[in-house]
């Protein structure tokens, strides 16, 4: 009886532990499985702000960065239920994308970046993009290629082979520090936002650019919507880690207000790209070298100078080189010297040289930017057009130096003038409103017409001018 009853106790005690400690396994895995989730257990109150849109179309740059930064400075300001920036850009300088992305790591206010059906986030919208709070893309949208750009460069690089390193590949050293810095920045940026970090790298390393669809599966964005609509009823409610918490976006009723760029940050934006920069410097040089050829007539000067203007204003906001500004620089004054110096050619080859090397390196700069000068589409038709030009005026001028002189004596001979006083046989005659010291071959009245038969040194030698006299419909002429 006594051996039952204590078999039976221990029974009783041994289930109560089993269940007590299945309640705490199942209450670790429930803690476990919540954490995973990425679900905190306090949420912070839904923003009562308002839902803010700021469109951002074309290249990174200081004046788009100060609109997105300013843009994330009014959502946190208004305490906005979220900021959306609907992004479509093919990258830009690596100084601005880093402003912009620190500014959006360490915002107080959720923001959601979206790229709208046929735009693109590459380049440095990559960066930009993972570093949102939500990710989104449109079908038929694009997202990567985001390795730096050296013209001049090996961009394909390879290690070097140790045994027979005079076969291998010369390594870019600069293009390759570029790499390295932007390979760990991106690397940061997706951790810290829980996104695909080795597709990331990838998209640096090797340029490879992904759809909407793939980006979701490779969870290099959150989600595809259609458009902007359908992205915001995905959003309203969404859970998004905030800083050292969570918020619940509430932006059902939210009032919508679209954020944009001043005027002069447009213009600014619009003229801070390699293209604009170039062919304003290209049509500066044009203008003033017409108004130096053509004094006097002061438009092409006064378009010339604004177009200078406007170019430095340019390279102001586009990372550039000097080396390749100042080789161009030398091409465009090596094919102006062509029309004075007349050497056949040969300083107009070598400008036109100048002019194309300088153009392709004038904005390499991998390690500060992303952005180059298309050197086929842009370089070359304007170099081409201006050698061109420079080559017909260099012909027309040697055609006329080797023209025979039109000027002194030989002008002179065979002119017509008036004698301003009776020559008898000496006095004075007006000639192409100058008056000359004359001697005339016989009595000359003052007013007659004379005619130039020699020069004697600043002397003329002149007779009276025949009279030219119409009769019926011919012409007849007569000793006046």
């Amino acid at each position: 009886m006594r051996r039952t009853l204590a078999l039976a106790l221990c029974g009783a005690i041994a289930g109560a532990a089993g269940a007590s400690a299945q309640e705490g396994a199942n209450a670790t895995s429930a803690s476990e499985a919540e954490a995973n989730a990425g679900v905190q257990p306090e949420l912070v109150p839904p923003r009562e702000g308002p839902l803010l849109i700021a469109r951002l179309a074309g290249t990174i740059n200081p004046a788009s960065a100060d609109f997105l930064v300013s843009a994330v400075r009014e959502a946190e300001a208004t305490h906005a239920a979220l900021l959306l920036i609907e992004l479509d850009t093919p990258g830009g300088d690596l100084a601005s994308t880093q402003e912009i992305v620190r500014t959006m790591m360490e915002a107080s206010a959720p923001i959601a970046v979206f790229v709208p059906r046929g735009a693109w986030a590459a380049s440095a919208g990559t960066f930009i993009t993972l570093a949102a709070h939500v990710a989104a893309m449109a079908p038929g949208s694009s997202i990567g290629a985001a390795h730096p750009i050296s013209f001049g460069g090996n961009n394909e690089r390879k290690p070097q082979d140790p045994e027979s390193e005079a076969l291998a590949p010369p390594v870019d050293i600069g293009l390759e520090k570029a790499e390295n810095f932007t390979i760990s920045f991106i690397e940061s940026i997706a951790r810290e936002r829980g996104r695909n970090a080795e597709w990331a790298a990838q998209a640096v390393r090797e340029s490879v650019a992904i759809t909407a669809d793939e980006a979701a599966a490779k969870n290099v964005i959150d989600l595809v919507a259609r458009d902007r609509g359908a992205l915001l009823a995905v959003l309203d409610g969404r859970v998004v880690k905030l800083g050292g918490g969570s918020v619940r976006l509430a932006l059902k009723g939210a009032p919508t207000r679209e954020l944009t760029m001043g005027l002069l940050a447009r213009f600014l934006h619009a003229i801070a790209d390699p293209t604009f920069a170039f062919l304003f410097m290209f049509a500066g040089a044009a203008l003033i070298w017409l108004e130096l050829n053509t004094p006097g007539v002061g438009v092409p000067g006064i378009l010339g100078a604004a177009c200078l203007i406007v170019a430095a204003v340019s390279f102001q906001l586009v990372p550039f080189s000097w080396i390749g500004l100042g080789l161009f620089v030398a091409g465009v004054l090596l094919v102006a010297a062509e029309l004075f110096l007349s050497t056949y050619g040969v300083l107009l080859a070598a400008g036109v040289a100048c002019m194309l090397l300088g153009g392709s390196m004038v904005f390499e700069r991998p390690d500060v930017s992303d952005l180059d000068l298309p050197f086929w589409q842009v370089v070359v038709p304007a170099v081409g057009t201006f050698a061109a030009f420079g080559a017909f005026a260099a012909f027309a001028v040697s055609r006329t130096l080797a023209l025979p002189s039109r000027i002194g004596e030989g002008e002179l001979l065979g002119m017509r003038g008036v004698a301003s006083t009776a020559l008898a046989p000496s006095g004075t005659v007006a000639l192409r409103g100058e008056l000359w010291s004359a001697d005339a071959e016989g009595d000359v009245a003052q007013g007659d017409s004379v005619e130039v038969i020699a020069v004697d040194g600043m002397r003329l030698r002149v007779r009276r001018a025949a009279k030219r006299v119409a009769v019926g419909h011919g012409s007849a002429t007569e000793e006046g």
